[in-house]
């Protein structure tokens, strides 16, 4: 069958759950993620891309959100490049940015002045940092692409979202995309609390301000869309850009389940993203192709699509995310994308034929998979990683953080009031942009 797709991602090396976010909702559980800054550029990225490979995916967004500090960001997504070279996968590379809102969908000030006066200048010189230039940011991803850009690694823009992105920077970005014909990955509308700030602060429609701005194109990935209203995904539809559904994730941060029978519907391309936080937190793509597909293909007589249809299209459409040329089809002269199952364990009790698409969207796992290919390359052989230590590098990167978390101390003492008060503006947010 085709090489599977992750089409939204970020790379995270390890579950944030174990850094204590556990079903914490977004905007709280975004600041946490702090704990696990990647204490090494190259292992952080390779465990994550080797996980993925190991359950079916040939591609991989990474929408780096959080870099390690520890080199120049050039030098970092040179690294993590060459972790996906190793692995034997292909990338799209895109260097989150945000230019407002650092804590909250508005001003900062009323968290901050809620945490005693001995942590507040720590939590502000933390998260509260000097906004990067429209200017800047074109000339850092440019650069990007010189370093890393090539048959395997697509570099995109990657604003954060709306609601942590001025007009000024999403306009220029949407020119420069028009411009350089460079994909754009972007969230959008991920929770309620966003759902909120974007009636607020556009009430003309978010959608309608997108598209004004002239990012809504064929170039577009956007994340999530949970609280997506059926005129935005008219209009999303008839841009050409996709939606990355996020299953796991969503439930995990308590987001929503999201329109996406709706969306497909309407026309929208839909694609499927395990966003580091699958629902055994092990990045196994088959898992959440499975739970999509059993969430949104149905609960009445007729289904919204068949097994073979979903496939299709979340492999097209994730490819298309990630700048992976072709649309998955194993077919001559196509790109050799591919993996293999094993039906005997798929289809355990051997009773009579099945399908076998009924069997993969019924019960695999990457526990199921054999080979995978990825331009002719094996990269997964007999159910193993042909080329990287994926215990290993697991086993480095935990005792890598274990030695850090003490730099984190004082946070973590400072964390229970800064948590509430982050909470506390998001209850009271119905206002808020």
């Amino acid at each position: 069958m085709p090489a599977l797709v992750n089409a939204h991602d970020h790379a995270r090396p390890l579950s944030s759950n174990s850094f204590g976010a556990a079903f914490t909702p977004l905007e709280s559980w975004l600041p946490r993620t702090i704990f696990a800054t990647p204490p090494d550029p190259y292992l952080a990225a390779l465990a994550p891309l080797a996980r993925a490979a190991r359950s079916g995916c040939g591609a991989v967004m990474v929408h780096y959100t959080r870099p390690s500090g520890t080199m120049p960001i050039v030098e970092e997504a040179r690294a993590i490049a060459k972790a996906a070279a190793d692995v034997g996968v292909r990338i799209a590379f895109a260097p989150a940015v945000k230019d407002m809102n650092p804590l909250v969908y508005g001003d900062e000030t009323e968290v901050l002045d809620a945490l005693p006066e001995a942590t507040r200048a720590l939590f502000r010189e933390t998260f509260v940092r000097p906004p990067t230039s429209p200017e800047s940011y074109l000339a850092l991803v440019d650069e990007l692409a010189e370093a890393i850009s090539g048959p395997f690694v697509d570099v995109q823009y990657g604003p954060a979202g709306p609601q942590w992105c001025s007009p000024a920077l999403l306009e220029a970005i949407a020119e420069a995309s028009a411009r350089t014909g460079r994909r754009v990955h972007m969230h959008l509308l991920e929770t309620e609390r966003q759902r909120l700030w974007a009636d607020s602060a556009h009430p003309d429609g978010i959608a309608p301000f997108l598209d004004g701005l002239g990012l809504l194109s064929e170039r577009l990935t956007l994340a999530h869309c949970v609280c997506a209203r059926p005129d935005e995904l008219d209009l999303i539809a008839a841009s050409g850009a996709r939606i990355v559904t996020n299953f796991s994730s969503n439930m995990h941060l308590r987001s929503g389940l999201g329109p996406i029978a709706e969306a497909h519907r309407r026309g929208v391309r839909v694609a499927v993203g395990v966003d580091g936080a699958a629902l055994d937190e092990d990045d196994d793509i088959l898992r959440e192709m499975r739970l999509v597909h059993g969430v949104h293909a149905g609960s009445g007589l007729y289904a919204n699509w068949t097994p073979a249809e979903f496939l299709a299209l979340a492999v097209a459409s994730g490819r298309a995310a990630v700048g992976a040329p072709g649309d998955g089809a194993l077919a001559p002269g196509r790109p050799a994308d591919f993996c293999v199952l094993d039906l005997d364990a798929l289809d355990r009790d051997a009773v009579m034929p099945v399908d076998p698409l009924d069997l993969l969207f019924a019960r695999a796992t990457a526990s199921h998979l054999r080979e995978l290919v990825v331009a002719g390359r094996s990269v997964v052989s007999d159910g193993k990683l042909t080329s990287v230590d994926l215990d290993g590098a697991e086993a480095e990167l935990r005792a890598r953080f274990r030695q850090d978390v003490g730099r984190y101390a004082e946070l973590d003492r400072g964390w229970p009031c800064f948590d509430a008060a982050l909470r506390h503006w998001f209850q009271g947010c119905a206002g808020c942009g």
